[in-house]
C-alpha cells in the first residue's frame, strides 16, 4: 500500500476470525455503534434456502443491522471469488457514498477447504497428475512451474477453480491492481478447547431448529449432491445420511469434526495475517466489551 495515498482510500473496518467464535454478536453490536451496514464476507451465506447451516443471520438480526452479499444465488449456481469481489466493491462503494464506514465480517481468509481437497489429491495420487490437470486447464502457467513446484501448481489449480480464470492471465493484471481500500483488521479468538466447545454447542442446536429438515427440503426442491451449495460442511453430510450412505450420529460427529478443523486452520490462516488486531474473548470481556474497544479505535479514522 502507498502510504503516500492513504488519504485517498477508502476505509474498511474487517472483522475476522473462526467459525462460532462470536463474530455475529460482535459485529451487530459494532455495526449499531458505527451506524452502519454489514458486509457479509462468507462464502457459504451467498446461497438462498442456506439458511441454519450456515448460521445466516436471523430475521431479527437483519433488522438490527441491514446485511449485504447474503441470499445472492441458489444452490446449483456457482458463485467464484472474482463474484464476490466485485459485488464487494460495488457494496463498499455504495456505503462509503451514503457516508457509511464500509465494515465487512468473515471468517475465512481462504478457501482452505478447496487447498486440502488439492494436497489431498497430491498425496494420494502423486503430484504428477495435478501438475497434467494444471497442463489441461492452464497450460501457459504450467509451462512456467517446475513440474515439482507442489505450492504454485496447487495455487495455480486454487485460481482457476474458484474464479474460472486462468492464473496466467492474472498475472499482468495483478501487476497494476493496487488496492482502493485502507484496511482496518479487527480479529476474534479464544482459548481452543472453549471455541471447539462452542462448536459442538452450535451443531446440536442447529439440529434442534431443523437444519435436517432444511436440507431434506432442498433436496425436495431438486438440488443435486453435486450442487455447489449442496458441497457446503454439514449440507453435505446430511445429505449423504438422507441418500442413506451414512447414519445420522455419524454424520452429525463428521459436521462437528470437520468444523472444528476448519477452526483449526482458520487460526492458523489468521495468525500468519500481521496486520490483524486481536481480541480475546474469555470469561472476563464480553461481545459489548469487545465491540466498544474496536469503536473506540476506529471512530474517527475518517476524521
Amino acid at each position: 500500500m502507498n502510504d503516500n495515498n492513504s488519504n485517498e482510500l477508502i476505509p474498511l473496518i474487517i472483522l475476522a476470525g473462526p467459525t462460532a467464535v462470536g463474530k455475529t454478536s460482535v459485529a451487530l453490536e459494532l455495526a449499531y455503534l458505527l451506524k452502519t451496514d454489514i458486509i457479509s464476507a462468507d462464502s457459504a451465506q451467498v446461497y438462498r434456502g442456506l439458511d441454519i447451516g450456515t448460521a445466516k443471520p436471523t430475521v431479527q438480526e437483519q433488522e438490527k443491522a441491514r446485511h449485504h452479499l447474503i441470499d445472492l444465488v441458489n444452490p446449483d449456481q456457482n458463485y467464484s471469488a472474482a463474484d464476490y469481489q466485485k459485488d464487494a466493491d460495488r457494496v463498499i462503494m455504495h456505503l462509503w457514498q451514503q457516508n457509511k464506514l464500509p465494515f465487512m465480517v468473515g471468517g475465512t481468509g481462504a478457501d482452505q477447504e478447496l487447498r486440502d481437497k488439492f494436497i489431498k489429491q497430491c498425496d494420494e495420487d502423486g503430484l504428477d497428475r495435478l501438475y497434467e490437470k494444471l497442463s489441461t486447464v492452464d497450460p501457459e502457467a504450467a509451462s512456467k512451474i517446475h513440474p515439482n513446484d507442489r505450492k504454485r501448481i496447487i495455487r495455480a489449480l486454487e485460481v482457476y477453480t474458484l474464479e474460472g480464470k486462468q492464473i496466467s492471465g492474472q498475472v499482468s493484471e495483478t501487476k497494476t491492481n493496487i488496492s482502493p481500500y485502507r484496511l482496518f483488521y479487527h480479529g476474534l479468538t479464544m482459548d481452543r478447547d472453549q471455541l471447539y466447545t462452542r462448536i459442538d454447542r452450535r451443531v446440536d442446536l442447529m439440529i434442534e431448529e431443523g437444519f435436517l429438515e432444511e436440507v431434506r427440503s432442498l433436496i425436495e426442491k431438486g438440488y443435486s449432491l453435486n450442487s455447489p451449495g449442496m458441497q457446503i460442511l454439514g449440507y453435505r453430510q446430511l445429505a449423504e445420511y438422507l441418500e442413506g450412505n451414512i447414519s445420522f450420529n455419524a454424520a452429525v460427529q463428521e459436521i462437528k469434526k470437520q468444523t472444528r478443523n476448519l477452526a483449526k486452520r482458520q487460526l492458523t490462516w489468521f495468525r500468519r495475517e500481521e496486520a490483524i488486531e486481536w481480541y480475546e474473548i474469555n470469561n472476563q470481556s464480553t461481545f459489548s466489551d469487545i465491540a466498544e474497544n474496536i469503536y473506540s479505535k476506529v471512530k474517527d479514522i475518517c476524521t
